[in-house]
Protein backbone atom coordinates (compact mmCIF):
# COMPACT_ATOMS: atom_id res chain seq x y z
CA UNK A 1 0.00 0.00 0.00
CA UNK A 2 1.24 3.40 -0.76
CA UNK A 3 2.61 5.01 2.00
CA UNK A 4 0.18 7.93 2.17
CA UNK A 5 -2.60 5.64 1.22
CA UNK A 6 -2.02 3.88 4.20
CA UNK A 7 -2.16 7.20 6.48
CA UNK A 8 -5.50 7.83 4.61
CA UNK A 9 -7.00 4.53 6.17
CA UNK A 10 -5.68 5.24 9.56
CA UNK A 11 -7.06 8.49 9.27
CA UNK A 12 -10.62 6.81 8.05
CA UNK A 13 -10.82 3.90 10.80
CA UNK A 14 -9.83 6.85 13.33
CA UNK A 15 -12.79 8.72 12.49
CA UNK A 16 -14.91 5.54 11.99
CA UNK A 17 -14.43 5.24 15.91
CA UNK A 18 -16.02 8.26 16.36
CA UNK A 19 -18.66 8.20 13.94
CA UNK A 20 -19.74 4.63 15.69
CA UNK A 21 -19.85 5.91 18.85
CA UNK A 22 -21.88 8.93 17.86
CA UNK A 23 -24.48 6.34 16.14
CA UNK A 24 -24.87 4.20 18.84
CA UNK A 25 -25.53 7.55 21.29
CA UNK A 26 -27.78 9.15 18.70
CA UNK A 27 -29.84 10.70 22.05
CA UNK A 28 -27.25 12.79 23.01
CA UNK A 29 -26.90 13.94 19.23
CA UNK A 30 -26.36 18.33 18.94
CA UNK A 31 -27.06 19.06 15.34
CA UNK A 32 -27.03 22.36 13.60
CA UNK A 33 -28.67 23.41 9.58
CA UNK A 34 -25.92 24.75 7.93
CA UNK A 35 -28.65 25.53 5.03
CA UNK A 36 -31.88 23.70 3.26
CA UNK A 37 -32.01 20.30 4.34
CA UNK A 38 -28.75 19.77 5.25
CA UNK A 39 -27.26 19.27 9.06
CA UNK A 40 -24.37 18.76 10.73
CA UNK A 41 -23.46 17.42 14.30
CA UNK A 42 -20.44 17.32 16.45
CA UNK A 43 -19.81 14.01 15.30
CA UNK A 44 -18.82 15.16 12.08
CA UNK A 45 -16.62 17.94 13.08
CA UNK A 46 -14.90 15.96 15.56
CA UNK A 47 -14.22 12.91 12.86
CA UNK A 48 -13.12 16.16 10.64
CA UNK A 49 -10.56 17.20 13.57
CA UNK A 50 -9.33 13.73 13.80
CA UNK A 51 -8.89 12.92 10.42
CA UNK A 52 -7.06 16.01 9.83
CA UNK A 53 -4.82 15.42 13.04
CA UNK A 54 -4.08 12.15 11.85
CA UNK A 55 -2.71 12.97 8.89
CA UNK A 56 -0.53 15.81 10.11
CA UNK A 57 1.07 13.84 12.51
CA UNK A 58 2.95 12.36 9.06
CA UNK A 59 2.21 14.86 6.55
CA UNK A 60 2.38 18.49 9.09
CA UNK A 61 3.45 20.76 5.53
CA UNK A 62 -0.02 19.51 3.71
CA UNK A 63 -2.89 21.11 2.95
CA UNK A 64 -6.47 20.49 3.10
CA UNK A 65 -9.76 21.19 2.16
CA UNK A 66 -12.25 19.76 4.31
CA UNK A 67 -16.50 20.33 4.63
CA UNK A 68 -16.16 21.43 8.07
CA UNK A 69 -13.60 23.39 8.18
CA UNK A 70 -12.82 24.71 4.73
CA UNK A 71 -9.79 25.52 3.49
CA UNK A 72 -6.39 24.97 4.92
CA UNK A 73 -2.81 26.30 3.57
CA UNK A 74 0.25 24.02 4.33
CA UNK A 75 3.64 25.26 3.39
CA UNK A 76 3.08 22.12 0.80
CA UNK A 77 0.89 23.06 -1.77
CA UNK A 78 1.60 20.36 -3.97
CA UNK A 79 -0.16 17.92 -1.66
CA UNK A 80 -3.96 18.56 -0.92
CA UNK A 81 -6.07 16.09 1.26
CA UNK A 82 -10.30 16.72 0.58
CA UNK A 83 -12.31 15.52 3.22
CA UNK A 84 -15.74 14.69 3.65
CA UNK A 85 -15.70 13.32 7.73
CA UNK A 86 -19.41 11.78 7.67
CA UNK A 87 -20.92 11.60 3.59
CA UNK A 88 -24.75 10.92 4.65
CA UNK A 89 -25.36 12.71 7.64
CA UNK A 90 -29.07 13.26 7.35
CA UNK A 91 -28.83 8.76 7.51
CA UNK A 92 -26.45 9.35 10.31
CA UNK A 93 -28.81 11.40 11.92
CA UNK A 94 -32.23 9.37 11.63
CA UNK A 95 -30.24 6.09 12.72
CA UNK A 96 -29.99 4.40 8.86
CA UNK A 97 -26.97 2.96 9.05
CA UNK A 98 -25.76 3.94 5.36
CA UNK A 99 -22.67 6.93 5.59
CA UNK A 100 -18.91 6.90 5.25
CA UNK A 101 -15.84 8.46 5.83
CA UNK A 102 -14.46 10.00 2.69
CA UNK A 103 -10.64 10.81 1.93
CA UNK A 104 -9.07 11.64 -1.19
CA UNK A 105 -5.46 13.27 -2.13
CA UNK A 106 -4.44 15.70 -4.60
CA UNK A 107 -0.64 15.82 -5.70
CA UNK A 108 0.06 18.34 -8.41
CA UNK A 109 -3.81 19.06 -9.03
CA UNK A 110 -4.83 15.24 -9.70
CA UNK A 111 -6.33 12.81 -7.54
CA UNK A 112 -3.58 10.36 -6.31
CA UNK A 113 -5.01 8.22 -3.30
CA UNK A 114 -8.82 7.73 -1.83
CA UNK A 115 -10.10 6.19 1.02
CA UNK A 116 -14.13 5.56 1.61
CA UNK A 117 -14.55 3.83 4.55
CA UNK A 118 -17.77 2.58 5.63
CA UNK A 119 -17.89 2.10 9.54
CA UNK A 120 -21.04 -0.30 10.33
CA UNK A 121 -20.18 -2.57 7.82
CA UNK A 122 -16.13 -2.26 8.25
CA UNK A 123 -15.76 -2.00 4.53
CA UNK A 124 -12.61 0.32 3.19
CA UNK A 125 -12.55 1.30 -0.41
CA UNK A 126 -9.01 2.25 -0.96
CA UNK A 127 -7.43 3.52 -4.57
CA UNK A 128 -4.24 4.55 -5.78
CA UNK A 129 -3.36 6.32 -9.08
CA UNK A 130 -2.73 4.01 -11.57
CA UNK A 131 -2.64 0.85 -9.31
CA UNK A 132 -6.09 0.20 -9.44
CA UNK A 133 -9.23 -0.03 -6.33
CA UNK A 134 -9.68 -2.65 -3.96
CA UNK A 135 -12.44 -3.63 -1.25
CA UNK A 136 -10.63 -4.70 1.54
CA UNK A 137 -7.46 -6.02 0.33
CA UNK A 138 -9.88 -7.31 -3.00
CA UNK A 139 -9.31 -6.08 -6.59
CA UNK A 140 -12.49 -4.53 -7.63
CA UNK A 141 -13.86 -3.45 -11.15
CA UNK A 142 -16.89 -1.89 -12.55
CA UNK A 143 -19.44 -3.69 -14.37
CA UNK A 144 -20.01 -3.95 -17.93
CA UNK A 145 -23.63 -4.10 -19.09
CA UNK A 146 -24.58 -3.50 -22.96
CA UNK A 147 -26.92 -1.15 -22.40
CA UNK A 148 -28.67 0.89 -19.66
CA UNK A 149 -31.58 -2.01 -19.75
CA UNK A 150 -29.46 -4.38 -18.21
CA UNK A 151 -28.32 -1.81 -15.10
CA UNK A 152 -29.19 -0.54 -11.64
CA UNK A 153 -28.45 3.14 -11.06
CA UNK A 154 -27.63 5.29 -8.10
CA UNK A 155 -28.72 8.94 -7.81
CA UNK A 156 -29.71 11.72 -5.68
CA UNK A 157 -32.82 14.08 -5.48
CA UNK A 158 -32.00 17.57 -5.40
CA UNK A 159 -33.39 18.83 -1.67
CA UNK A 160 -30.88 21.14 -0.90
CA UNK A 161 -32.16 23.05 -4.07
CA UNK A 162 -35.88 21.94 -4.78
CA UNK A 163 -36.68 24.14 -7.65
CA UNK A 164 -34.66 22.37 -9.60
CA UNK A 165 -36.89 19.27 -9.53
CA UNK A 166 -38.44 20.29 -12.62
CA UNK A 167 -35.53 20.12 -14.79
CA UNK A 168 -34.30 16.93 -12.84
CA UNK A 169 -37.38 15.29 -13.07
CA UNK A 170 -37.51 15.28 -16.75
CA UNK A 171 -34.12 13.40 -17.33
CA UNK A 172 -35.18 10.70 -14.32
CA UNK A 173 -38.26 9.72 -16.21
CA UNK A 174 -36.13 9.23 -19.44
CA UNK A 175 -33.31 7.46 -17.90
CA UNK A 176 -35.95 5.30 -15.27
CA UNK A 177 -37.59 4.06 -18.51
CA UNK A 178 -34.97 3.23 -19.81
CA UNK A 179 -32.91 1.27 -17.30
CA UNK A 180 -33.33 -1.66 -15.08
CA UNK A 181 -33.86 0.26 -11.54
CA UNK A 182 -32.83 3.25 -9.92
CA UNK A 183 -31.62 3.33 -6.37
CA UNK A 184 -31.23 6.70 -3.70
CA UNK A 185 -28.75 5.90 -1.00
CA UNK A 186 -28.08 9.10 0.56
CA UNK A 187 -24.06 8.97 0.63
CA UNK A 188 -22.47 10.49 -2.74
CA UNK A 189 -19.26 8.79 -1.40
CA UNK A 190 -20.74 5.07 -1.05
CA UNK A 191 -22.83 5.37 -4.02
CA UNK A 192 -19.72 5.73 -5.98
CA UNK A 193 -18.09 3.04 -4.00
CA UNK A 194 -20.56 0.30 -5.22
CA UNK A 195 -20.38 1.59 -8.71
CA UNK A 196 -16.53 0.87 -8.44
CA UNK A 197 -17.24 -2.68 -6.69
CA UNK A 198 -19.69 -3.51 -9.15
CA UNK A 199 -22.93 -3.18 -6.89
CA UNK A 200 -24.30 -0.43 -8.75
CA UNK A 201 -24.04 -0.18 -12.55
CA UNK A 202 -23.86 3.87 -12.82
CA UNK A 203 -24.55 7.05 -10.71
CA UNK A 204 -25.08 10.52 -11.27
CA UNK A 205 -26.20 13.48 -9.39
CA UNK A 206 -26.01 17.16 -9.49
CA UNK A 207 -25.39 19.83 -6.54
CA UNK A 208 -22.47 18.03 -5.30
CA UNK A 209 -18.71 19.30 -3.61
CA UNK A 210 -15.77 18.02 -4.25
CA UNK A 211 -15.70 16.49 -1.12
CA UNK A 212 -18.58 14.55 -1.64
CA UNK A 213 -17.28 12.93 -4.50
CA UNK A 214 -13.38 13.29 -4.92
CA UNK A 215 -12.33 9.90 -3.47
CA UNK A 216 -15.13 7.73 -5.34
CA UNK A 217 -14.29 9.39 -8.91
CA UNK A 218 -10.48 8.13 -8.16
CA UNK A 219 -11.92 4.92 -7.27
CA UNK A 220 -14.49 4.64 -9.83
CA UNK A 221 -11.64 5.02 -12.34
CA UNK A 222 -9.03 2.84 -10.92
CA UNK A 223 -11.76 0.20 -11.22
CA UNK A 224 -11.90 0.45 -14.92
CA UNK A 225 -14.77 3.14 -15.17
CA UNK A 226 -15.31 6.65 -16.64
CA UNK A 227 -16.62 9.77 -14.82
CA UNK A 228 -17.69 12.76 -16.28
CA UNK A 229 -19.97 15.99 -16.20
CA UNK A 230 -23.14 15.97 -17.14
CA UNK A 231 -22.04 16.98 -21.01
CA UNK A 232 -19.67 14.26 -20.88
CA UNK A 233 -16.63 16.34 -20.06
CA UNK A 234 -13.50 14.44 -18.10
CA UNK A 235 -13.01 16.94 -15.28
CA UNK A 236 -15.96 16.97 -12.82
CA UNK A 237 -14.43 17.39 -9.40
CA UNK A 238 -15.30 21.26 -9.33
CA UNK A 239 -18.44 20.87 -11.43
CA UNK A 240 -21.33 20.28 -9.23
CA UNK A 241 -22.22 17.85 -11.18
CA UNK A 242 -20.95 14.04 -11.83
CA UNK A 243 -22.02 11.17 -14.33
CA UNK A 244 -20.00 7.64 -13.11
CA UNK A 245 -19.73 3.92 -14.42
CA UNK A 246 -18.45 2.10 -17.22
CA UNK A 247 -18.20 4.07 -20.79
CA UNK A 248 -21.17 2.82 -22.29
CA UNK A 249 -23.68 3.41 -18.82
CA UNK A 250 -21.67 6.95 -18.69
CA UNK A 251 -22.83 7.39 -22.48
CA UNK A 252 -26.20 6.08 -22.45
CA UNK A 253 -26.87 8.38 -18.88
CA UNK A 254 -24.83 11.79 -20.52
CA UNK A 255 -27.20 11.57 -23.82
CA UNK A 256 -30.50 11.95 -21.24
CA UNK A 257 -28.73 15.30 -18.91
CA UNK A 258 -27.14 17.42 -21.52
Amino acid sequence: MHPMLNIAVRAARVAGQIIVRGFENRADLTKEIKGANDYVTQIDKEAEQAIINKIQQSFPEHSFLGEESGETHGTNTEFQWIIDPLDGTTNFVKGIPHFAVSIALLHKGRLDQAVIFDPIRSEIFTASRGQGAQLNGYRIRTTKPRDLTETVLATALPFKDKGQFGEYALSLNKIFHECGDIRRGGSAALDLAYVAAGRMDGYWERGIKAWDIAAGELMVREAGGLVTDFKGNNDPLYKGEIVAGSPKVVQGLVKHLK
